[in-house]
């Protein structure tokens, strides 16, 4: 298969990567030259463009049988996610027009906003609160309203907090001395690692249905509490103290165990890191 994948980063590289080794001819488009050599060590044809910008566009080949956007803002607020997620996400959808015969865009666990600790798939309802994870939520409906008005190929991945070489936001506070518990520390968090997220790509692209969602999250949410106490023990840290300080808008203030019995009975996935302690061994 002729593929393309957009935002050659943290995930979009090494999922390049992988698809070349299993013999299929790659590109990752990128908006700079600075992982051109990284991509041409993996047997990836750097592209460079801006999906923000459909001239930019217009100037790359097209003619792709699988397309992957995973694209992310590298921090910024509401401007810069409506810019790369809306409005890239548009031009995407204009430039490949009805070429390619699978597009699976990362969305995020974030657009589910339930703080109760419940239980959440792919049915629940997605009514997020922060503006951020809004807009996330409409790329989504762009990509439905393309499925079911013109076939546009679309399969939607929620992926959960990632986590891997060099990344991961609890460890790092862990790490760091600067952890706290919130509260009682019940608050739930849901996470995957890295090569789970690349590796539920590959079975989107080649198994999944268009029109269809599914949860990138590994098989065990953990609350709070026990996710730094566990990570304190593993790494020889002091166990974090208490906070009673409100939550940081920024991570949000949701608690809910996110399922992914879909991505592992639809599409047969089987994650290489089931839980965080396998991740982090």
């Amino acid at each position: 298969m002729r593929v393309l994948v957009v935002g050659c980063g943290y995930v979009g590289l090494p999922l390049a990567a992988e698809l070349a080794r299993h013999g299929h001819d790659v590109s990752g488009l990128r908006r700079t030259a600075e992982a051109d050599k990284q991509m041409r060590d993996a047997g990836v044809t750097p592209l460079h463009a801006d999906i923000t910008r459909p001239g930019d566009l217009s100037r790359q080949p097209a003619d792709f049988d699988w397309v992957v956007n995973c694209a992310a803002t590298g921090g910024g607020g509401a401007d810069e996610y409506r810019r790369t997620y809306v409005e890239g996400t548009r031009n995407l959808i204009q430039w490949l027009g009805s070429r390619p015969q699978k597009y699976v865009y990362t969305s995020s666990t974030s657009v589910y906003a339930q703080n109760d600790g419940s239980l959440v798939d792919e049915e629940s309802p997605a009514e997020p609160v922060a503006e951020t994870a809004r807009i996330l939520r409409e790329t989504e409906e762009l990509l439905i309203e393309a499925t079911q008005g013109r076939g546009f190929p679309a399969v939607i991945l929620r992926v959960a907090g990632i986590y891997g070489p060099g990344r991961g936001y609890w460890l790092k506070q862990v790490l760091s001395g600067e952890a706290r518990i919130e509260g009682a520390g019940e608050r739930y968090v849901n996470m995957v690692h890295r090569d789970d997220v690349a590796g539920a790509i590959v079975a989107a692209l080649e198994r999944g249905v268009p029109g269809r969602i599914y949860n990138v999250v590994d098989g065990e949410p953990v609350t709070q509490r026990c996710l730094l106490k566990w990570l304190a023990q593993r790494f020889g840290k002091p166990v974090p103290p208490v906070s009673t300080e409100p939550v940081s808008a920024r991570r949000g203030v949701t608690s809910k165990r996110v399922s992914n019995r879909r991505l592992v009975t639809e599409l047969q996935y089987r994650f290489r890191y089931p839980s965080y302690r396998e991740g982090y061994g």
